[in-house]
């Protein structure tokens, strides 16, 4: 017997929505906006911390476009071709922006290392000035996206909020840099603060990607395991066993759970029902939201494991491979 509830919260899902798009809309306004102005002031003070940091900038302008892109696709309705519907493109957006981040890190330290061996003058008026407007920016777009979003479970939206902290960052490190030149004539302190801003950049990049490629490749979710869930449920009246049992993520705050459970020979259809919604709501309480039990007697064989699994699999053909 396959069950499949389809409880969902879903004012718990989508509380956060608009908001996310609101914020995500104005931020990206913001940031593509000053992102010009700070690469302009770059070239024209040629300050490599400026220059990196609008290369950041620009990475943050395309991870908000792809994270707002992320938040309206996600919106769409399931349908046959897609049964759980479009929220894992939620993941897929903060895999990307994880791989930009790293991409401009790596460009960072190696535009780092060519303006040590080759220095140049840099304007520090400018350079100060800049910086301290992209400081300004970034704080206020930072503490919007903090307050006015789910930053916290949202993946999608804790990866461009990274984005803009590391940032902000970069901006205090051009803002020190040029202090650096103006009073002590520290030229490598430019490319110091860039190289500084590229680890920032590369150890969050490093983060996210690793987060989302492990939700690609379904795996448990970290505050779930398994094991504990297992013998949570042989501990219900009429339950044999557990076996074949799966978590994973839909999204960074949907989960999924599959498993088989082995009842008594003779339990009625009544019976089974009744066991399933008890298990279902005490499952539902752990914060998993989409279910699926196959009930099976003690007598029902299974050869190996692999059978077992591939019997499962032919029962949820919905569930993502």
């Amino acid at each position: 017997m396959s069950h499949d509830p389809h409880h969902h919260h879903t004012h718990e899902q989508h509380s956060h929505v608009p908001n996310n798009k609101k914020v995500l809309l104005i931020s990206f306004l913001l940031i593509s906006i000053f992102m010009l102005i700070e690469f302009i002031g770059g070239f024209i003070t040629h300050s490599l911390a400026l220059i990196s940091d609008a290369g950041h900038m620009l990475s943050d302008s395309v991870a908000l476009g792809i994270a707002l892109a992320a938040v309206l696709i996600g919106q769409k309705q399931r349908n046959a071709q897609k049964s759980f519907g479009y929220q894992r493109f939620e993941i897929l957006a903060a895999a990307l922006n994880g791989l930009t981040l790293i991409i401009i890190a790596v460009y960072i330290f190696i535009e780092a290392i060519l303006r040590l061996q080759q220095p140049q003058e840099i304007h520090v008026q400018g350079m100060l000035l800049i910086s301290g407007l992209g400081l300004l920016i970034n704080i206020i777009v930072a503490v919007m996206m903090f307050k006015g979003s789910d930053t916290e479970h949202d993946l999608n939206m804790r990866g461009a909020f990274l984005h803009v902290i590391s940032d902000l960052l970069g901006s205090v490190g051009a803002i020190i840099a040029a202090l650096c030149i103006y009073f002590f004539a520290w030229t490598w302190a430019d490319s110091l603060a860039s190289v500084l801003v590229a680890i920032l950049v590369l150890r969050s990049g490093v983060q996210i990607a690793l987060k989302a490629s492990h939700i690609l490749m379904q795996g448990t979710p970290e505050q779930f395991n398994p094991h504990n869930i297992e013998q949570q449920l042989r501990q219900f009246e009429q339950v044999q066993d557990v076996h074949d049992l799966h978590i994973w993520s839909l999204s960074s705050k949907h989960y999924v759970l599959s498993c088989h459970v082995v009842v008594k020979d003779d339990m009625t259809m009544l019976d089974v029902q009744q066991l399933l919604h008890r298990i279902e709501h005490h499952i539902l309480d752990l914060g998993i939201e989409h279910v699926t039990i196959q009930t099976e007697t003690t007598g029902h064989h299974h050869p190996d494991i692999q059978q077992c699994t591939m019997e499962s699999e032919h029962s949820h053909p919905h569930q993502p491979k």
